[in-house]
């Protein structure tokens, strides 16, 4: 048993690098579709999107920003009474550099904001825009403040802020620091690779991109696992096509955080050549770099192994790559003679010198296939009764030339087609995934489809139980065979002759339907027909009904309090349809029973009132 522990041990190390080694990175692309997003929020209505497009285009290098104009949009832009305002526009004013604005009474404005009643959010945007405007900040006033107001809100996005406030302070920040631990417990796992917040990508960006300042400043690694800042890392980059303006710049700032900072440093290993490796192409290129596809310095890569998907068989082990340049390297995959078929390559790097804060440089994982020319051979085409009372008639065919003379068949019999395929690499037989005869109508352009048995490589059209989907139009038709495969470097459509098909009269549809040219009836939505409204006669007379119950309580108040009183009068009999229908008409109003006070329904229900309505 003590034998087998170190080949679980590197089992489960294999599958841990599997799962977590960055398999992409922030390409070129990737950054100049991001500085599209970031320039395309021009012109500038507002100063938030100043803030994040100017930073973030800042982040990504871009040297295009007209600093006048834009230093004018935020002097025209800013409202020096509000926090938020004055926090945006401090911030891209420092981005752009050499910037100045009125900010008025902003250092009454900003201290009177720091206070531990208000949001961590608030307290964020209060001391980042002193220290943006370079006015006077209350160290010990922000910390209390900042330290009370995360006892209220222990949330992921205002732990992040809290960070990016306390990197910045001069006084102890420890407790702050400590809490690393537990925000980052928080973050969700997904797929055993990605680790988010509940805020999704800003308010994870914003908590990763602190965490390292806070560790910056407090010279000590951030309490985060190694494999957590791999899931970090994989959940950004999986995100990397964001179109939302201050997400894609928190995305770009937590990246360059990742890339440059003393701590970790996630490595992503990629493929750097096509997925496809042939006889003409045998190479495979991989990249060993940082997330933004720098360069980590001299490593030693190798190719820890080679497994066939479909067979699982290794086909090779602990083979080095060859430096191509400062981050590309290349292995000749084909020398160790791999047959047709998809692989997993299994990849290591090695630093020359040891650096323990690259990360998830074991068990990167690349997908390569392997492609192959096929030919086609020992073709045959023959036509056979169904009951198959004769032998069938066979004509071979030689690709890829076409049959001479032209098939006969009717709805008695069936098209018989057999062919091999061959690897040309090795001779051995092989199938495609994709494998058609196609039949055309030469009169009418109908295509008629059918998916040939894949294991036989053999077709057996039956055509007097496939005459429907001929639509029963006898003529003469080209017989295409089509054939294609994810690993066949040399797909073909072959026409292997044509065919006069016949069958029985009176069948065919009337209709078009089968003529796939023919034009279609025009598409209507039937909207539902509304009700039938009863005649106005009907409205008026309800309508009159409810009129008496108000009209007529003026003209028979009177009486009605002398019937109260005296019931049994004989002047009482005419009243009692007025006050009903007043009654009822009360009750309406009140809603269903169960919402009727008590009181009313007991009044409706006296023994001394019931005999009024008699």
């Amino acid at each position: 048993m003590a034998k087998v522990t170190p080949i679980l041990y590197l089992f489960a190390v294999a599958v841990l690098g599997q799962a977590l080694t960055p398999s992409t990175f922030l390409t070129t692309i990737d950054q100049d579709r991001l500085k599209k997003v970031f320039k395309s929020s021009t012109p500038y209505t507002d100063l938030p999107t100043v803030h994040y497009s100017i930073l973030g285009l800042k982040l990504l290098g871009d040297t295009s920003i007209n600093n006048q104009e834009i230093c004018s949009t935020i002097t025209k832009l800013v409202d020096n009474k509000s926090v938020a305002s004055l926090y945006h526009a401090s911030a891209a004013a420092k981005g752009v550099g050499n910037c100045k604005f009125p900010v008025g009474d902003a250092q009454k404005v900003l201290s009177d904001a720091i206070k531990d009643s208000v949001p961590v959010a608030d307290i964020f945007y209060a001391f980042s825009a002193l220290k943006n405007l370079g006015l006077q900040v209350d160290n010990a006033k922000v910390t209390s403040a900042l330290t009370e107001a995360l006892k209220k809100d222990d949330s992921a996005q205002s732990a992040g802020y809290g960070f990016f406030v306390a990197s910045q302070l001069t006084g102890d920040t420890k407790k702050i620091f400590d809490s690393i631990e537990d925000i980052v417990a928080q973050a969700d796992e997904v797929d055993d690779k990605y680790l988010q917040f509940e805020g999704g990508l800003y308010t994870t960006a914003l908590v990763v991109d602190g965490a390292y300042k806070l560790a910056a400043k407090e010279k000590k690694a951030p309490t985060m696992s190694d494999d957590k800042v791999v899931k970090f890392a994989n959940y950004f980059l999986s995100r990397k096509h964001v179109h939302q303006l201050r997400a894609a710049y928190q995305l770009v700032s937590v990246i360059k955080t990742l890339t440059d900072n003393p701590f970790h440093i996630p490595v992503a290993i990629t493929l750097a050549s096509p997925v496809a490796v042939t006889s003409s192409s045998p190479n495979v290129q991989i990249q060993v770099t940082n997330l933004l596809g720098g360069s980590i310095g001299s490593v030693t890569v190798t190719a820890d192994s080679a497994k066939h998907i479909s067979s699982e068989a290794i086909v090779l082990s602990k083979k080095p790559f060859t430096a191509k340049d400062s981050s590309t390297y290349e292995l000749n995959f084909m020398q160790s003679k791999p047959v047709r078929g998809f692989y997993k390559l299994t990849i290591s790097a090695k630093p020359s010198k040891e650096d323990k804060k690259l990360l998830g440089l074991t068990g990167a994982e690349v997908d390569v296939k392997v492609t192959t020319q096929v030919s086609i051979e020992n073709v045959e085409i023959g036509v056979a009764d169904k009951d198959q009372t004769t032998a069938a008639r066979t004509t071979k065919v030689q690709y890829p030339s076409k049959a001479s003379s032209q098939f006969e068949a009717d709805y008695h019999q069936k098209i018989i087609i057999k062919f091999q395929l061959k690897d040309k690499a090795d001779g051995s037989k092989m199938s495609a995934h994709q494998t058609f005869l196609k039949l055309t109508n030469q009169k009418t352009n109908q295509e008629i489809i059918f998916v040939a048995d894949a294991a036989s490589n053999k077709f057996d059209l039956d055509i007097g139980n496939s005459a429907s989907q001929f639509g029963y139009l006898s003529g003469k038709y080209s017989m295409e065979l089509i054939i294609g495969d994810a690993v066949i470097e040399n797909p073909f459509s072959w026409v292997l002759g044509d065919v006069s098909l016949n069958f029985p009269e009176g069948q065919a549809p009337k209709d078009k339907g089968m003529d796939r040219y023919a034009k279609k009836p025009e598409i209507k939505h039937l909207f539902r027909e509304p009700e039938k409204r009863p005649p106005v006669v009907v409205s008026t007379v309800f309508t009159s009904w409810s009129c008496p119950p108000s009209d007529s309580g003026l003209v028979v108040d009177e009486n009605w309090s002398q019937c109260l009183k005296f019931p049994n009068v004989p002047q009482c009999s005419w009243i009692p349809p007025l006050p009903c229908s007043y009654l009822w008409f009360v009750l309406l109003l009140l809603g269903p029973a169960e919402h009727v006070p008590n009181s009313k329904i007991s009044w409706l229900a006296s023994p001394a009132n019931v005999h009024i309505w008699k």
